[in-house]
Formats: structure tokens, sequence, C-alpha cells
């Protein structure tokens, strides 16, 4: 039998050292919401491919369909021979899209890739230049992505100079102590001071702050966002890549909001595990970019395409949304379950919308300090106790959750005890260094 250390070993001899990772195991084969290692090992899912898998690892719908697909054809490049699963994803996923305006959408492979064509979209529309993003906001790995997202190390360490013409203001955000009138201070310096706002072509943001550390965005803070880019003529674009496909238990989670964004860009779970990613948004602005102003060899997949189609029909037909926002309320219970029973003051906030969850590690509930080697050693003891979770933040202090929506309860409750047992223990280990120094 193979073993986790020899192919670890392979790993660093052959593999880039750039490319990290965080398990301690390499995977064999997954189903639903559970992992098998190559020694037989299983593990609860919470990271579900960093939220690509909100339908399940493996689902016979999304196999079949691709099945199916491959033994057609498996690519041929949509602006060369175009193919009816490419229209037939911007059929279904148009009318889904806030807003009740006419929309159209286009494909990609990437979440990365739908940012960059999303920026250039609104600098052809609007023909300006600035760009317009957020504190703890993150919209990629290219450069472009990296100009526009917030976390420096690892992400943008070494890596400058970053494109120009970006401008970053301050994300509301209460537990941390940023108001959303701070930001509007923060947008009236900026017109005042570096850019006039009729240079500006787009606002980036996100629903709820993924690798940000899931801040959850304020009402007001998008209503504001919208008059602000409808006075001034800025495209406003909702950076759906992770909050998108039911994590929040709405289809897009601008839903929640009752604001429509003038573009989303749509990746990770749209392709049911394949690599796809889309922007979808107000037809008049997508379609002032002419012909082959846009596009890309493997943009829309074919086989990606039916795997999508299948992921929309199983969100539909096993209710995943209603589904997804039971799982959340339930995971957000269990938290609060264990901080109020267990005599920790490690964890100072927990948040959630829909099943999109998190708890904050702190090392302290008053002086709210990220405690990130706490963190760091709750996701060890838990994945040695068969579970994977994966972190966020800017001190990684945050322990975000992202099970797939169709996760049977009794394996999400597994799971959570074997949260509340890794936190103990952590915090145990802890004491008892702190009593040894």
């Amino acid at each position: 039998m193979t073993t986790n250390a020899e192919i670890d070993q392979r790993r660093d001899e052959s593999v880039a050292r750039a490319i990290a990772y965080s398990s301690t195991f390499v995977a064999a084969r997954a189903r639903g919401g559970e992992v098998w290692d190559v020694e037989g090992n299983r593990y609860i899912d919470f990271c579900g491919g960093i939220g690509c898998q909100n339908v399940g690892h493996g689902h016979p719908k999304v196999i079949a369909a691709i099945e199916k697909q491959v033994h057609a054809f498996t690519h041929t490049c949509f602006q060369i021979s175009p193919y009816e699963s490419y229209v037939q994803l911007a059929e279904r996923l148009n009318p889904l899209a806030p807003g009740k305006f006419k929309k159209k959408s286009l494909f990609f492979s990437t979440g990365g890739e739908a940012v960059e064509n999303a920026v250039k979209i609104a600098r052809y529309h609007t023909q300006r230049s600035a760009l317009i993003t957020f504190t703890n906001g993150y919209h990629g790995r290219s450069y472009m992505g990296m100009g526009l997202s917030a976390r420096m190390n690892p992400f943008k360490v070494g890596f400058r100079p970053f494109p120009t013409e970006i401008y970053r203001v301050p994300f509301p955000d209460a537990y941390h102590g940023i108001t959303l009138d701070e930001t509007k201070r923060a947008f009236e310096t900026l017109f005042r001071s570096d850019v006039e706002p009729t240079q500006v072509a787009a606002v980036f943001y996100e629903p709820v702050q993924g690798e940000g550390g899931y801040n959850i965005a304020e009402q007001a803070f998008i209503e504001y966002l919208r008059e602000l880019c409808d006075e001034h003529g800025i495209v406003m674009v909702a950076d759906e890549i992770q909050t998108g496909f039911g994590r929040t238990g709405k289809m897009f989670a601008m839903e929640h909001f009752g604001v429509a964004p003038d573009l989303s860009c749509v990746g990770k779970s749209m392709g049911g595990g394949l690599p796809l990613s889309g922007i979808v948004g107000r037809a008049d602005i997508i379609d002032s970019v002419p012909p082959g102003g846009l596009g890309g060899t493997f943009g829309g997949n074919p086989v990606a395409c039916a795997a999508a189609l299948a992921v929309l029909d199983v969100i539909a037909e096993e209710n995943l949304l209603e589904n997804g926002l039971r799982l959340g309320a339930h995971i957000d219970k269990r938290f609060r379950e264990m901080t109020d029973k267990n005599s920790w003051n490690c964890i100072g906030d927990i948040r959630a919308l829909g099943c999109m969850n998190a708890i904050e590690i702190v090392s302290d509930r008053e002086t709210r300090e990220p405690a990130d080697d706490l963190t760091s050693e709750i996701v060890k003891i838990a994945i040695s106790k068969g579970l994977i979770l994966v972190t966020a933040g800017p001190a990684r202090n945050v322990i975000r959750v992202l099970v797939p929506l169709s996760t049977p309860t009794k394996i999400i409750d597994e799971g959570m005890s074997i949260v509340e047992a890794s936190i103990g223990e952590a915090v145990a280990r802890a004491s008892q260094s702190a009593a040894l120094a």
C-alpha cells in the first residue's frame, strides 16, 4: 500500500515548493462531505475544496453529466465551434442573478479570470481606469487579483510591482471597530485627494469577505455602495466566487440584501469540482465590449458547463438552498453552545450568513487580540482526529466552515464535536506551555 509519507516525499522532490498545502494526508477518494486518504483513513470535510463542493464530492448526477459530455467531446473552444451547453448555462444563470434588468453571461476557467475580465468590461464600458476595493478583500492571485486583494503575506510579498490605479478603503467591520461612517469618510477623502469619482471604472467587493475572515457586509453599507455607484456612474461588481451557488442559503449572497450589483463574478462551486467561472450582469454593460474583446481558449469548457448544469439541477431538486440555511443555523447553534458551556476565553466572535460559518480565535475576548498560533494548533489537532478545517483572516485566526450543503446532520455533528474537542485540547496545551515558561 502506498502511504501518505511516501507520496509526500515524492511531492517534495517534484512539485514546486511555492505550492503549499495544509493537510497531513493525500486524498484517494471523496463522496458527499467525506474524504478518504491513500491509507484508507476517513476525514470529515469542513473545507469542500475551499468552497468548490457545495453539492458534495462526487454527486452522482454531476458525475453522470460529466461522463456523458466526455463521450461526446471534451473541447472545441467555444469561440471556434460553439456548443449548446454554454448557451444553456447562460440561459439558466441569467434569471437567477439579482436584478430585474436584462442580463447576459460569459464563462472562464478560474475565479481570477472572472475578476480580470470584470475589470476589462468595466473599464471598456466606462472608458475610465481607476478601481476601488476594500481592506481584507481577496480577488485572486493574478497580478490584477493581487493588486485588488489586501492580503500581503504570502500572496503579495516579493511580487511587486502591482497594477496601478487601484485604491483601497476600509470595509465596515463592527467586530474590529470599523464603522460605516469611517468608510464613508474614507471615500470622501479618496475622492478629494487621490482620484475623482469621474475616473473610477468599478468598485469590487465581496458580500461576505472570504480570505479576509468571513466579515459579513452590513445592509446599510451595500445600500450606500449602490447609491455611490449610481451617483457617479461607477460599475458595482460583486465578487461572489465563494459566496455564490448556495453557500449563504441563496443562489447569490446579494439576494440577502435586496440590492443588485451591475456585475457578479462567480466560480468555485459552479463547476461541481471542475474549473469553471463566469460573469453575469447587465447586458448593456457586458455587451459594450465588441466581439473578440473577451474570451479564452478553455473558457466555458463543455465538460465543465455540463457539470454546472447538473449542479443547478441538484441545488433545485434537493432543496440545497433551504438545506444550507438549516445546516448553517445548526452549525451556528453548535458554536454558540460550545462557547457557553466551556470555560475557554478564545472564541471572540461567531459569524454566519447561511452556511458560511466562522469563529474568530482570540487570546482574550476583551482585547480581541488574534490568536494565530492557537488557531493553527486547533486545525492540526482537528485533522489528527479526522476533520479538515481551513483558516482565514489577516492573522489566519478565523476558522471557516465550507461543508458541502448535502452533508447529513449526523456527520455535521460529528465534525462539530471534533472542533470542540480540538479547541479544548489546544487550549489545554497552551495553558501547560504557559505554566512551564
